[in-house]
């Protein structure tokens, strides 16, 4: 799992609920009902959903993360757990999904637990990043990685980026009723100016960039940018080339 620096994501990622509010408008919690935030990060869409009357909890496999949401929202219920491996004696209405699901490479494991934890009819509202992610960053590093005789991550990354084919297959098989996939291209303004791609590596890249020996890792940084920025420099901001996928699926 990922080491996160929650400042960091705090301070210069809000993009990553921000740009999923609508996702909340999607999953339409109503009063009374019981949702599972599931990789709730810091808290923030976890409030959005409490806001409209839901009875709430978020987890999320960082304690550092559970942390911070629990100061910033100190009436909500956060918890610490792990997305392959949950359980929850009483079921939920709904499980909520942001920008999670495709850092989880045993991905069955993970929709195994989100099956159980609903109950019958109850609905899964997901969006995560899809086939052809940051498509252009990854083979930069790669590349860049590959040059210097420097290692990469198992399987060339630490995601898992499906097609939308690919991840209905997987969820029907897995027990639910896909009602809603949408696969569409989000340029995505990462915040910084001229730092924002170095600000946006050094928080996620971190599977490319923490094994190396760190007098390497700001020439590969460097090398990196090079690469793009013809492509992803406009107008003073780095924009990444996001993909994503939304889902909404229902148990059986």
């Amino acid at each position: 799992m990922a080491v996160w620096d929650v400042a960091r994501y705090e301070g210069r990622h809000s993009f990553v609920w921000r740009q999923a509010q609508d996702l909340v408008q999607l999953l339409s919690p109503q009063p009374g009902e019981r949702v599972l935030d599931l990789g709730c990060g810091t808290g923030h869409l976890t409030a959005r959903i409490a806001a409209r009357g839901a009875r709430v909890i978020g987890m999320d496999a960082s304690p550092a993360m559970v942390e911070q949401a629990r100061r910033n929202y100190p009436d909500l219920h956060f918890l610490v757990g792990d997305a392959r491996d949950f359980h929850f004696s009483e079921p939920f209405d709904a499980v909520f999904s942001n920008a999670v699901l495709h850092w989880i490479r045993e991905q069955e494991l993970a929709v195994a637990c989100i099956v159980e934890a609903l109950r019958p009819g109850g609905r899964l509202v997901a969006e995560l990043g899809a086939k052809g992610n940051v498509a252009s960053i990854v083979t930069a590093l790669q590349e860049t990685l590959r040059e210097r005789g420097l290692p990469l991550p198992p399987g060339g990354s630490p995601w898992y980026f499906p097609g939308l084919g690919e991840y209905v297959v997987l969820l029907e098989r897995m027990g639910l009723e896909v009602v809603l996939a949408h696969l569409f291209d989000r340029p995505t303004p990462l915040e910084g100016g001229e730092e924002g791609l170095r600000h946006w590596l050094a928080m996620f890249a971190g599977d490319f960039l923490a094994p190396l020996p760190e007098a390497r890792r700001d020439e590969v940084v460097q090398a990196v940018e090079e690469r793009l920025r013809r492509r992803l420099f406009r107008d003073g901001t780095w924009v990444a080339d996001y993909r994503r996928l939304r889902v909404v699926a229902y148990r059986r």
